[in-house]
């Protein structure tokens, strides 16, 4: 049976997006998650809604227990996640308001917990991750967001950096030198999780910005990701919807 966790980034974490919402509390070998999470359905299929900052945004990008929001997916018996989340792009043709369906990430965090595998003591565990988005999630969700007319890149590269500040110009450039074509803060850690236990993960990526790399443009600032994303919320639930009735 189909249950679809999604992980809401800023602003993509309402739970009016479910018929019948409710909330569960869960505890994980690994804390607290960022939110309780919300139960509901989406055209007859079992759907949870965690937000990846939490409900009132309080978890800034290393803080986020990402262990503990794949863990409480797992523990709920999810089939499937899809991600949510707001992106700089490092690309000329990614505009903003795109979607990007991703297909390969660049981890550049470096203080975050990221594996489960912390001791080999039970046990040598070396996940292969060649391909670390679901492949048939993908093409599911870049073939939803297209019936519906969005603008959107059927793949891209993600670096994932730490944050919570945004990159210097030299930083976006090597970025762009190394094959990045989106950039945020979030999603290499929870595809990399989700791949450890098993579990199918997709990302659909937003651009709401230029990062730095482009001089003619303002830098990024968090006033313009919001902007971006709430004219665009609505968009993503839509796409959200479509795919979700599509996976079988």
């Amino acid at each position: 049976m189909v249950k679809v966790g999604i992980i809401g980034g800023s602003g993509l974490d309402d739970p009016d997006i479910f018929k019948r919402s409710s909330e569960l509390e869960v505890e994980t070998p690994y804390g607290v998650p960022s939110s309780p999470i919300s139960l509901g359905y989406i055209g007859g299929k079992e759907m949870m809604l965690l937000s990846r900052h939490g409900r009132r945004h309080q978890f800034s990008p290393t803080q986020v227990n990402s262990r503990a929001n794949i863990w409480a997916l797992k523990k709920e018996g999810a089939t499937h996640i899809i991600s949510t989340t707001a992106c700089g792009s490092l690309k000329e043709e990614i505009g903003r308001g795109d979607f990007v369906i991703v297909d390969q990430f660049i981890d550049f965090t470096r203080h975050r917990k990221s594996t489960f595998f912390e001791s080999f003591e039970a046990g040598t565990h070396h996940t292969a991750m060649p391909d670390p988005f679901d492949p048939q999630l993908r093409k599911i969700l870049y073939e939803a967001s297209m019936e519906l007319g969005f603008r959107t890149h059927s793949k891209g590269t993600v670096v994932t950096i730490e944050g919570p500040r945004f990159s210097t110009r030299a930083e976006s450039k090597m970025f762009r030198i190394w094959g990045g074509e989106i950039i945020n803060m979030s999603v290499a850690t929870e595809a990399i999780l989700a791949n450890e236990v098993n579990i199918p993960y997709a990302c659909v990526a937003m651009s709401t910005d230029y990062d730095c790399w482009k001089e003619d443009e303002v830098p990024v600032s968090w006033e313009e990701i919001l902007s971006v994303f709430h004219q665009n919320a609505q968009n993503v639930k839509m796409l959200l919807i479509n795919a979700i009735s599509k996976i079988k």
